[in-house]
């Protein structure tokens, strides 16, 4: 008898998965009359947040709730442990998604048993200061500041014409064209922005970096990938970039005037079509170090495991 109750036994338990892998989705829409300039609130515990702009004084949210339920009933009683805000102060909007505190325990599946997405509609000229810990993030063309943060997703902006300031502990981040300080991190992917006209810093522990056009380069460092930029204009202030574990390519406009200083303990640099002025170091060689054109802004590059280059156009 005790050898059938056993496997009865593991047999519930081998199902209880399947039985909280059932979803039930619940959605709420609201929407807030506004004024461009205004600012948008958005924090939820694991789902996405999307923005999309609008010619149209609105703020329009659509809440999508992803609920690990197995009946209506039990999805009632998940969602009454839910705080869900939803509210307009003056010019400006909240949309807030919080579950109660995680039970002491064991438990099967994630927590907290209710993914909360948010679908935002606002207009282009709006600030935005999006946060979710478990999501991806993102935005189409905004006029207004960005601030966003995720723990476990991707962050993708189209164009942001006022600052932005994005970070990322798991996934990617992608700014198709910003025009103002720029300010981008990750601690587990790549970073590519396809055009920067601002002041940009960017950083990543585990990935590429790609910047195909940026005007005001700060800094772009990396602890495990390849660093590669072009910057447009000539150096207007000191720049950074740097890798532990890759190579270091940097494209500037020709004529430009910097104080070169590059060095690598892994391999070579290189320098094509520069007139430089050699101080330490050489061509071909580990380190090179040296005044461009006359010199100007501090230009540093540094690799521990790969290879340097320097062209001009």
């Amino acid at each position: 008898m005790k050898p059938l109750l056993t496997l009865f036994a593991l047999g519930a338990l081998l199902a209880a998965p399947a039985v909280l892998s059932a979803k039930i989705t619940r959605t709420v829409d609201k929407t807030f009359t506004v004024q461009p300039g205004g600012n948008l609130k958005a924090l939820t515990q694991g789902g996405d947040i999307t923005i999309r702009t609008a010619d149209t004084p609105e703020v329009r949210i659509h809440v999508k709730q992803v609920i690990s339920a197995s009946s209506e009933k039990e999805a009632d009683e998940i969602l009454e442990k839910l705080s869900l805000t939803l509210e307009q102060t003056g010019n400006d909007v909240t949309a807030e998604a919080k579950y109660e505190s995680h039970p002491m325990g064991f438990h099967f599946g994630n927590w907290p048993p209710v993914s909360v997405s948010f679908e935002v509609t606002v207009p282009k000229n709006f600030n935005l200061n999006l946060n979710t810990s478990g999501g991806d993030i993102t935005a189409a063309s905004v006029q207004g500041n960005v601030r966003a943060r995720t723990s476990g997703g991707n962050l993708k902006f189209d164009r942001v014409d006022g600052e932005i300031d994005a970070h990322t502990s798991g996934g990617d981040v992608v700014l198709k064209e910003g025009t103002a300080r720029a300010k981008l991190g990750t601690s587990g992917g790549d970073v590519e922005i396809d055009r920067a006209g601002g002041p940009t810093e960017v950083s990543t522990s585990g990935g590429d970096i790609t910047i195909n056009s940026v005007t005001q380069l700060i800094s772009a460092t990396t602890s495990g990938g390849n660093v590669k930029a072009t910057l447009t204009e000539p150096l207007k202030q000191d720049a950074v970039l740097s890798t532990s574990g890759g190579d270091v390519h940097v494209r500037l406009v020709k004529g430009a005037g910097f104080e070169l200083d590059a060095s690598t303990s892994g391999g070579d640099v290189r320098a094509e079509g520069l007139t430089i002025t050699i101080a330490k170091g050489g061509v071909g060689k580990s380190r090179l170090v040296g005044s461009v054109n006359g010199g100007g802004p501090r230009l540093k590059l540094r690799s521990s495991g790969g290879d340097i280059s320097v062209k001009t156009d």
